[in-house]
């Protein structure tokens, strides 16, 4: 039998979190309401679960967008380090004949460069490392590092002429995801689930996660899924490899099920009796964590358990897919979320920052993250999910046409901000299509320029939202992904 817990308001208004510690409920709880996010406000009459059921759908700000949606979800791929566009998807003949000589100057010009390109007096071009050839009814030219992507390229929109005025690592890819190069702004992921909520109440509504090369070089950036200024509980949840994905999740030795249920009540019991004295937002956020953390004790086992996948499936995403925390295995892992009702998966796979020994370095990076990514798109196609499935794959900024160093056996690309190329899938966009056009060595952009707001703007309106009016007020403003600038590419709409 349930009982009322008496507490004196008074009492509640100096309650801290430290006090909530010497309770005897552990830190383990504290630090997975750090963590965890996607979950419902558990305010009175806003669904909540005590007793351990489902929590109904969380419809988020807006419910359904401001008109009719093209995309339910997102999988955003992102290739952190940035991989080279001249070697892979940006096919230019003209840098086969130029190899080796020197980058016209016209070409060159004064767009801003990296500083250690800054040190070199030699701009020699570099052709790609791997031949081209076409595929498909599109005739896409897609280079031999990435024959898996080329051979889905009628399903793929191509977009040539992305432009970042960025060219260090964390401030492109914190650009890139919440529209401002510093951190501290709500990421798109949080906007979406901020907007839209999550069609399942047991998992968070966005989710994160990484893999890596065995050259790491530059690390993820965890504010490109930060909740910024929104509330704490539409920040991304990520997912880590081993045996357990989510930190804090797993009940401690010691403690029963009913055990665990009978403390998120008496926290979630205090926690309303604190808001009620406060009018802190923050605390129902963070009760829908810990209630979320509870419930994602038995649906977080069940969607890592890949004992359910056929064989076909799985050596459709390629041999790593059998080990956690691969590129491979988290394709698969986000194809099982979407369809529990996921709205928004980043998928980060770090490593491209191939400065030095690109010839060595790229085939196999390339090798590791092609035929998964295409797999995904086809698992996705074949079970009738792309349609409204919104894939996205890219890297914060390009490479350089230029060798950095200098021809040499063991050279690399330079970042880039001029241009660089990603592909979109599914969603509403039109597949075996490419939009904007660089120069003949694939270092400005010459026709459809598309600067990184726009991406939002455009992903935004594929989930049936208008960039322009999704705002969160702050500090005197109101704030949205698109920051003040960011315009709907047409063009790649179908």
């Amino acid at each position: 039998m349930s009982k009322t817990i008496e507490i004196d308001p008074q009492v509640l208004a100096n309650f801290t979190r430290r006090s909530i510690l010497g309770t005897g409920m552990g830190l383990g709880a504290v630090a997975a309401a750090e963590l965890l996010g996607g979950g419902r406000s558990l305010a009175k009459g806003s669904g909540g679960a005590p007793g351990g059921g489902d929590a109904p759908p969380d419809l988020g700000k807006l419910t359904t967008g401001q008109f009719p949606a093209r995309a339910k979800r997102v999988i955003d791929i992102h290739m952190k380090g940035a991989f080279s566009q001249v070697d892979t998807l940006d096919y230019k003949p003209e840098t086969i004949k130029r190899h080796g000589t020197e980058i016209p100057p016209s070409v060159k010009g004064t767009a801003k460069i990296s500083s250690m390109s800054n040190a070199q007096s030699s701009f020699p071009v570099m052709g790609p490392i791997a031949p081209y050839r076409q595929y498909g009814q599109c005739g896409r030219w897609v280079s031999d590092l990435m024959p898996h992507i080329g051979a889905m390229s009628d399903d793929l929109c191509f977009i040539h002429s992305i432009w970042t005025p960025q060219v260090n690592h964390d401030p492109a890819d914190i650009l890139l995801h919440t529209g401002f190069q510093l951190a501290g702004r709500p990421s798109g992921g949080a906007w979406v689930n901020y907007a839209l909520g999550t069609d399942n109440s047991n998992l968070p509504a966005f989710i994160v996660m990484k893999s890596q090369f065995q050259e790491g070089g530059v690390g993820a950036t965890q504010a490109t899924w930060s909740a910024g200024f929104l509330p704490s509980n539409h920040q991304g949840v990520e997912f880590r490899s081993g045996n357990e994905p989510v930190l804090y999740v797993a009940t401690p030795d010691g403690i029963d099920r009913a055990g665990r249920r009978s403390q998120m009540d008496f926290i979630d019991e205090v926690s309303r009796t604190q808001y009620q004295v406060t009018g802190d937002p923050e605390i129902l956020s963070k009760v829908a964590q810990y209630e979320m953390a509870y419930r994602m004790q038995d649906s977080v086992p069940e969607v890592t358990d890949l004992s359910d996948e056929p064989s076909y499936i799985l050596d459709m995403y390629g041999p790593t897919v059998h080990v956690p925390g691969t590129f491979a295995r988290n394709c698969l892992l986000a194809r099982r979320l979407i369809e529990r009702g996921v709205k928004f998966v980043n998928l980060i796979q770090v490593g491209w920052d191939h400065h030095a020994d690109i010839v060595r370095r790229h085939p196999g990076d390339c090798w590791a993250v092609d035929q998964p990514s295409a797999a995904l798109v086809q698992d996705l196609k074949q079970r009738g999910l792309l349609d409204d499935t919104l894939v996205t794959f890219k890297g914060e900024f390009g490479r350089t046409v230029y060798a950095q160093g200098g021809i040499t056996p063991t050279c690399g690309r330079d970042h880039h901000g001029g241009n660089f190329t990603m592909w979109l899938a599914g969603g509403g966009v039109k597949g075996g299509t490419a939009y904007g056009r660089t120069d003949d060595f694939s270092y400005n952009v010459v026709e459809n320029p598309v600067e990184v707001h726009d991406l939002n703007a455009t992903m935004l309106y594929l989930l049936g939202i208008d960039h322009k009016q999704l705002t969160f007020h702050y500090q005197g403003r109101d704030f949205r992904l698109t920051d003040t600038a960011g315009k709907v590419i047409q063009g790649i709409v179908a």
